[in-house]
């Protein structure tokens, strides 16, 4: 591991800001799960952290710069919530996070007009803010670790400003094809590579992905940028802990009464179309007409929570989620059974007690960067369950073999996994879940982090890219 200073730079920090009673500010450690992976390797080397303010208090927090907060040195980075909101739902979320999914209805969605380029403007600016930030406080020579795809483009400015740094881009999310690229308009989609390209290494979970970089790359700027490839593992131990935890385990204890001596199908996942929870509905809708002997024998309990409300899509999608399972419910519910149990509440240790005690876990996203859900539950569960997972996620890069192979648009194809794995034997259960549990534990996020420190640390500085394109620069960034 390199001696060297690091910093990790993200859109979501560690930690939150709030005021007390007394005024004063009082810090919380954040959630999500770059946090809970990176934080505690972050901690050991005594790393620094930036990321974007998102409160009142974080701003309060940006004018003290670095502060020690929750065993973390973190650098809060005031952004204009204009720019960042247009930024963020627009471009981050609204765009790139479609792009990149595969997502858009393109009779109707990209629009990219002048509101949209304004939006785009305001995306570059949030990560110029990043960059200067990195550009003045990043010690010479030292490792700087950009996270995901809503900062594309800081590593434009550190290659013009700060060649001596060593920073690699690791994107969290898939990488669409050059096709899909094309999409985006060409200065756009140049500025997009070449932001990622000019860091000295661009990293992805599943060769994919990083091979989908390299393509777009290859046809827009004419050369291919380095890239690696390091799947993100959970903290098996931190999520071991939490199911040992009281609420927990009373929250097994919901699960049992509720699935009472029928097989529990589950999943576990954000309302977001991504996810691909319509079709997991009417795959089991299809499973319940066509095998009439699971008819009041299994149900599905999917513990979802809402995402990314501030888009209309996202409103739209939990609106027909909600409505999907309601029609399956009447359809097929007797008294004493409701087929499809919906938690949209959020209750984090029950999504971990459904992990612990599923027969079949349905993990279906029409794409995905990597899915930890699907390497979360064969280590937690403890019923030999099944996993039925997308080949269309990252993480079938290691358990596909295993895992039985769901087409995540192939709603029947779906229904009949189901079938397979409510029906696989009792012996094959346990090899199954032994081979899964052994796959997904074979890497720890200390292999991830220290692939990108391994990475950062053998690069000599950043590449000019301009000087590699095959031709001028369409326009160089702005800031």
């Amino acid at each position: 591991m390199s001696a060297a200073p690091v910093l990790i730079i993200s859109n979501r920090g560690p930690v939150s800001f709030s005021f007390g009673d007394d005024g004063g500010l009082v810090a919380k450690r954040g959630g999500g799960g770059l946090v809970s992976s990176l934080g505690p390797l972050v901690r050991d080397i005594g790393a620094t952290w930036m990321a974007a303010a998102a409160t009142d208090a974080d701003v309060e927090a940006a004018k003290e710069g670095v502060v020690d907060a929750e065993g973390f040195k973190f650098r809060s980075l005031a952004i204009d919530p204009a720019a960042y909101q247009m930024a963020y739902d627009v471009v981050s979320n609204g765009t790139l996070w479609f792009l990149h999914h595969g997502l858009f209805d393109l009779s109707r969605r990209p629009r990219l007009d002048r509101r949209w380029r304004q939006a785009w403007d305001a995306y570059r600016d949030v990560n110029h803010t990043f960059a200067r930030a990195v550009i003045a406080e990043a010690p010479e020579g030292a490792i700087v670790l950009v996270q995901d795809y809503h900062l594309a483009l800081v590593g434009t400015w550190l290659a013009q400003e700060r060649r001596d740094l060593r920073a690699v881009h690791f994107s969290h999310i898939p990488f669409c094809e050059p096709g899909a690229l094309r999409v985006l308009p060409s200065d756009v989609a140049e500025e997009l590579l070449v932001g990622m390209g000019s860091h000295a290494s661009c990293g992805f979970h599943s060769t994919r992905w990083a091979a989908n970089f390299e393509a777009c790359c290859d046809e827009v700027l004419g050369f291919t940028p380095a890239t690696f490839v390091s799947p993100l593992s959970p903290h098996y131990d931190d999520i071991a802990a939490m199911a040992a935890e009281d609420a927990c385990v009373r929250e097994q204890g919901w699960i049992d009464e509720v699935r009472g001596d029928r097989k529990l199908i589950v999943r576990v996942d954000r309302i977001e179309p991504s996810k691909n929870l319509l079709r997991g509905f009417w795959a089991f809708d299809d499973l319940l007409q066509t095998r009439t002997e699971w008819r009041g024998r299994v149900i599905f309990v999917a513990l979802v929570y809402p995402s990314r409300e501030g888009l209309p899509e996202y409103l739209a999608y939990r609106q027909e989620v909600e409505s999907v399972a309601r029609v399956i419910n009447d359809r097929w519910g007797t008294p004493g059974w409701t087929p499809i149990i919906l938690d949209t509440s959020d209750n984090f240790p029950r999504s971990i007690a459904a992990l612990v005690r599923y027969d079949v876990l349905l993990v279906n996203p029409v794409r995905d960067g990597l899915n930890l859900v699907a390497k979360e539950g064969p280590v937690l569960n403890t019923n030999n369950g099944v996993l039925a997972l997308s080949r269309e996620a990252g993480a079938w890069d290691e358990l596909g073999g295993i895992a039985l192979e769901v087409n995540p648009f192939d709603v029947s194809g779906t229904a009949d996994v189901l079938a397979a794995a409510l029906t696989m034997g009792t012996d094959q259960r346990k090899i199954h879940s032994r081979e899964l549990a052994e796959a997904a534990a074979a890497r720890v996020p200390r292999h991830w982090f220290d692939d990108m420190l391994e990475v950062a640390g053998s690069a000599t500085g950043l590449p000019d890219v301009t000087s590699k394109k095959k031709t001028p620069p369409t326009g160089r960034a702005r800031g």
